[in-house]
């Protein structure tokens, strides 16, 4: 149902189903569409208590008809993600569209999102479908191994999915190596076996300084 057309668009093919993606992302549609607007992007009251502590502004929609629909959001790089009853762990201004049949909701990260100035919480998507998830520049997809464990700046994580564990450690940025580090540097460290989507281009926030 999902395919890209470049690298920046994203087509939607649907035969009477729907899809939920970030309000005023889609760019065009053929055939008969309906639109509804959706609070939020989490599910249920966990998810209205979050965005209310968070003061995370994600609105989504829903859209369902028959067509394809196409979506982009300010030219950024769409990646297509496919879950098998998995979860996806994404910053919520980087999800761009989810079948509707995926689950959404939240989940609680401490530091990193405190440090990246994005609030306390992260956008969780889980379920058997297809998600598509917005970088800043092409995303690339760096594998964790317990062999191999991987540090990755806050700034620019996106996403990741399978049995990983993440946690929080002080130290230097690539930033303070260059003499930019304002204050104390937070790295994000994933151990376990799983996928880590990191963009090129860190987001503008403060970032790993705090």
């Amino acid at each position: 149902m999902f395919r890209l057309q470049g690298s920046k668009v994203l087509a939607v093919d649907m035969t009477g189903d729907a899809v939920k993606a970030k309000n005023g992302s889609m760019v065009a549609y053929d055939g008969q569409m309906a639109f509804k607007k959706l609070s939020g992007g989490g599910e249920g009251l966990r998810g209205m208590v979050t965005r209310r502590l968070t003061g995370e502004q994600m609105t989504v929609m829903e859209v369902k008809g028959q067509g394809t629909c196409w979506f982009a959001d300010r030219a950024s790089e769409i990646n297509l993600v496919s879950l098998q009853g998995d979860k996806l762990y994404v910053e919520a201004g980087n999800l761009l569209a989810t079948d509707a049949a995926l689950r959404t909701g939240t989940t609680f990260t401490g530091v990193r999102g405190a440090s990246q100035g994005n609030g306390l919480f992260t956008t969780t998507v889980e379920g058997h479908g297809q998600a598509a998830i917005l970088s800043d520049g092409p995303a690339v997809v760096l594998r964790v191994t317990p062999q191999y464990p991987l540090t990755v700046d806050p700034g620019a994580y996106v996403a990741h999915q399978g049995d990983v564990r993440q946690s929080f450690q002080s130290g230097v940025t690539f930033r303070t190596f260059l003499g930019e580090g304002g204050g104390e540097a937070f790295q994000i460290r994933f151990e376990g076996d799983g996928l880590v989507y990191v963009q090129p281009s860190e987001r503008t926030t403060i970032a790993g300084d705090v």
